[in-house]
């Protein structure tokens, strides 16, 4: 077929909805064509760059012992009711009926049959390790698409599960699917960035983020240049400075009218956001909490949905706040009842702070923990910062935007457990079967690498991932015996 009558015509203007460059150059080069908010259309450039990757995915996870298989994405809403994922994804399920009126999901994710599918095959430990995996659509209602294929709602991903008798067995597994995503992104032609990650509710000890670096990311990472240490923003940890050794000195109420914000706190007292104490109110479950941090630092959500062992956490209402009987603007946690106080250990770095009064415009200075005020609860929940110190080595940690295109992680014996997908051990003991949970977005690792590699010309692919490898088939700078063309061109262009 002559390029020329390809369904991949290209743009001359700017397409005025691409917020991204992956996302406008992608349009601009007729590789996809948006059917509606989130969703798109892969037309025959992007199906040929996509092809590649999915047949270097399917050469990784096949060496690794993979087994492909295909699962349905419609399923019934009561598998999904037995695990609780019903409430645990809210409104980003997509969910339907069928003529009977039975609910029905379409899938974002695929634990639930494949660990069925594994109960049903599976019986004794001589049947195990096991591991599986498709590459399939997937369907997530995101409240803003966004990026392209960054984040959309329907979305093509590989998605592996494996099954082991112990934990011995699943850190084999793992160690194999982190090789395996290594030799994939090295195979694209892809510099990814290793990461520590949050496990989340159901997950095991170990999960690791795979980081295209680009400064248009949606993923924060914290690295360290001297260890090598990485981990994204939500699961990093660092050193909090301490502002300084000093003597404790009297409590005092001093008057701020119109104060509510910790900058207009620290103009209007001429200290540093470092002296001061943040409160911020959260919901947790039915719960209203104080929670409060140094100053200069910000609360780490996930952090602090771990330490409370909640289900849902978000953000108090204005309502809920007075309800709970606090002043907003000129709270502390000194003098408070019937309210659960959960405070950052960067509160223990430093002495005399600025802390709200618990009256309108009115703060208290010299407030120190734990003479003035105790808490419930005291754990390290803060997001951690460029330019603290390392954990593990003395070196100053360093942050870098990137797009998360791997995730693997230990999903442990949840699924499992809830399932009934259980194994007889040697000596005939029934035991849950240990999972691992391994995925790559498809869709976003290409739009991704058009996100780090393009130009003022164009998109600029590397060369294993490309549509097609073009070139004048004479000059040394063509790296394609036989290739044709008039003059010189880019080869991965």
């Amino acid at each position: 077929m002559k390029f020329t009558q390809m369904v991949s015509k290209t743009l001359r203007t700017e397409p005025t909805e691409a917020e991204t460059a992956n996302h406008r150059l992608m349009l601009k080069a007729g590789m996809i064509s948006q059917v509606a908010s989130g969703v798109y259309s892969y037309l025959p450039l992007a199906w040929r760059s996509l092809k590649k990757i999915e047949n270097i995915i399917r050469d990784e996870m096949n060496a690794a012992g993979g087994q492909e298989i295909r699962m349905p994405v419609l399923q019934p809403q009561e598998l999904w009711e037995e695990t609780g994922r019903v409430a645990g994804f809210g409104e980003n399920l997509f969910s339907l009926q069928d003529r009977r009126g039975r609910p029905m999901v379409l899938a974002p994710t695929h634990e639930e049959v494949v660990t069925n599918i594994v109960k049903g095959n599976v019986q004794s430990y001589r049947d195990l390790p096991v591991i599986l995996y498709q590459i399939q659509t997937k369907f997530r209602d995101e409240a803003r698409p966004r990026a392209g294929l960054i984040r959309v709602r329907e979305f093509d991903m590989k998605d592996a599960y494996s099954f082991d008798a112990d934990e011995d067995g699943l850190d084999s597994s793992y160690q194999a699917m982190g090789q395996a995503y290594r030799n994939i992104y090295e195979r694209c032609g892809l510099p990814v960035i290793i990461a520590e990650a949050d496990s989340g509710a159901i997950g095991g000890k170990d999960s690791h983020e795979f980081i295209l670096p680009t400064p248009t990311g949606e993923d924060t990472i914290i690295l360290c240049p001297s260890c090598g240490y990485a981990a994204n923003a939500e699961k990093a940890r660092g050193q909090v400075s301490h502002t300084g050794e000093e003597a404790t000195l009297p409590l005092k109420q001093v008057s701020t009218p119109g104060i509510k914000t910790i900058d207009a706190l620290c103009s209007f007292l001429n200290v540093q956001p470092s002296k001061t104490l943040k409160a911020v109110f959260y919901r947790a479950d039915e719960e209203t909490i104080f929670v409060t941090v140094r100053g200069d630092l910000e609360v780490n959500e996930v952090a602090l949905k771990n330490a409370l062992g909640c289900k849902a956490l978000r953000l108090a209402s204005d309502e809920e706040v007075k309800e709970a009987g606090l002043v907003a603007g000129s709270a502390s946690p000194i003098g408070i009842k019937d309210v659960r106080r959960i405070a950052d250990i960067s509160i223990t770095k430093g002495a005399n702070y600025v802390v709200g009064a618990n009256l309108p415009d009115t703060h208290m200075i010299n407030a120190n923990y734990p003479r003035d005020f105790e808490v419930d609860v005291l754990e390290h929940f803060a997001l951690t910062q460029e330019g603290q110190r390392c954990m593990m080595c003395p070196g100053t940690l360093e942050s870098t935007k990137g797009v998360e295109v791997g995730h693997i992680f230990k999903l442990g014996t949840f699924f499992s457990e809830t399932l009934g997908a259980y194994y007889l051990d040697s000596e005939g003991q029934q035991r849950p079967i240990i999972m691992g949970c391994y995925g790559i977005g498809v869709g976003r690792l290409l739009a991704a690498a058009v996100e780090q590699n393009h130009d003022d010309k164009g998109i600029v692919f590397p060369t294993p991932i490309a549509p097609f490898q073009v070139g004048c088939g004479e000059c040394s700078r063509c790296p394609i015996p036989g290739a044709v063309g008039g003059g010189h061109r880019d080869p991965v262009r």
